[in-house]
C-alpha cells in the first residue's frame, strides 16, 4: 500500500475534478482495503482522526459506509442530521465550514445543491467529500465501478445504459464517469431526461481524450442491445414533492428494466442499481402508487431485481470500501 495518501487534502466533490488515473487507483485502493477487511487484516490508517458527516438528507448506505470506514480506518465521527445544523439556517455555509474545519480532520456533505459543498470545500481548510448533491454523486460511481471491474476484469470499452431520469445526479455522474474511463455510455429516456447539454459537452471533450463514447437514446430496445451493465435508480429523488410520483410513473414506465431488455442485452448483461428501488410493493410508497396506479413495480421489476443478473448488493457493500479508500486517500 505504497503512496496511502496520494490525493492527500484534496476534496471530493465530483469525478470531472479528477484524471482517469487518480479514479482508477481509488478503485485499485478499494480493492486492496477490501481484501484487507474480509481478510481481517487491520488498516487503522487514519488513527485518531474525527470526521464530521454533514446529512441534510437522510441515508442508509451513505452514512453507514462513511461511519463503518471511518471505525475501520480508526476514526471517530459525528453525525449531524437535519436539525443538528445549522447549516444555511442560522449560520452560513462559509462560517459552518471554517468551524467544523478547526474542530474536524474532515467534513463529509449529502444534501441539496452542489454549490453547497462547494462552498463547504472553499471555506475548509480540510478536505470535503461529497456524500451525495442534486447534480452529482460521485462516491457512488466509484463503487459502481468498483463491482464492474470485479464482474468484469476492466472498465474500458464496457458498455452501461442508464434507463429513467438520466438528468439528474445518477446519470449525470455515470456519464462522467464512464466518460472519464473510456467506457461506452447511454443514456436511455425521454429527451426532457437527457442530462444539460453544458454537462454532454464537457464530458465529450473528456471522451475525445479517453476513447469512450456517450449516446443519447429514446428507444430502450434500441439502447441495450449489447450492454454489459443495465443501470436504473428511482423516478422521484429525495426532497422532490410527491405529486411528481403520478407524471413520472407515466412518463417514464416505457423505461422500466425488465426481463425482456435484459434478455435483449444478452447473457453477459449485468443489473445495477443505488438503491433503495421500488421493485415490488413491500414499501409504504410503493404500495401506494401501486394502489394508485394499478402497477406492482417501477423502476425495475422483481424478476429482474432478483435474478442471478442482478448486483445490486455487491453494489452496495462496496460504497463502503471506496468510501474508505477516498477518506485515506484524502487524508
Amino acid at each position: 500500500m505504497n503512496n496511502i495518501n496520494f490525493l492527500k487534502g484534496r476534496d471530493f466533490l465530483k469525478l470531472l475534478d479528477f484524471t482517469p488515473e487518480e479514479i482508477g487507483a481509488l478503485i485499485d485502493l478499494a480493492s486492496e482495503l477490501k481484501a484487507k477487511k474480509k481478510a481481517g487484516i487491520p488498516h487503522r490508517l487514519c488513527e485518531g482522526k474525527n470526521i464530521a458527516l454533514i446529512f441534510e438528507k437522510t441515508s442508509t448506505r451513505t452514512r453507514c459506509s462513511f461511519e463503518v470506514a471511518a471505525f475501520d480506518l480508526g476514526m471517530h465521527t459525528t453525525y449531524l442530521d437535519p436539525t443538528g445544523s445549522q447549516i444555511g439556517k442560522k449560520e452560513s455555509i462559509a462560517d459552518t465550514a471554517r468551524v467544523l474545519a478547526s474542530i474536524y480532520d474532515g467534513i463529509e456533505y449529502r444534501g441539496f445543491g452542489q454549490e453547497i459543498v462547494e462552498e463547504l470545500a472553499k471555506y475548509s481548510k480540510v478536505p470535503v467529500w461529497n456524500g451525495l448533491t442534486n447534480e452529482f454523486h460521485p462516491t457512488q460511481i466509484l463503487a459502481d465501478f468498483l463491482t464492474i471491474k470485479e464482474h468484469f476484469g476492466e472498465l474500458k470499452g464496457k458498455k452501461l445504459v442508464f434507463m429513467g431520469d438520466a438528468g439528474y445526479n445518477m446519470g449525470n455522474s455515470l456519464m462522467v464517469g464512464c466518460a472519464k474511463m473510456g467506457m461506452n455510455f447511454v443514456a436511455c429516456s425521454p429527451k426532457d431526461y437527457f442530462p444539460n447539454k453544458e454537462l454532454i459537452k464537457q464530458c465529450e471533450a473528456v471522451a475525445a481524450e479517453t476513447g469512450a463514447t456517450l449516446n443519447f437514446e429514446t428507444d430502450p430496445k434500441k439502447a441495450v442491445i449489447g450492454a454489459d451493465v443495465i443501470y436504473t435508480d428511482v423516478w422521484v429523488s429525495m426532497g422532490e414533492p410527491d405529486h411528481v410520483w403520478g407524471y413520472r410513473i407515466r412518463e417514464l414506465s416505457a423505461y422500466r428494466v425488465t426481463k425482456d431488455l435484459m434478455d435483449i442485452a444478452g447473457p453477459q448483461c449485468r443489473f445495477m442499481h443505488c438503491l433503495p428501488a421500488f421493485h415490488d410493493l413491500k414499501t409504504v410508497v410503493g404500495k401506494e402508487m401501486g394502489e394508485k396506479f394499478g402497477i406492482d413495480c417501477m423502476e425495475v421489476s422483481d424478476e429482474v431485481f432478483e435474478s442471478e443478473a442482478s448486483i445490486v448488493f455487491e453494489e452496495a457493500e462496496n460504497r463502503m470500501h471506496t468510501i474508505k479508500a477516498v477518506m485515506a486517500a484524502t487524508l
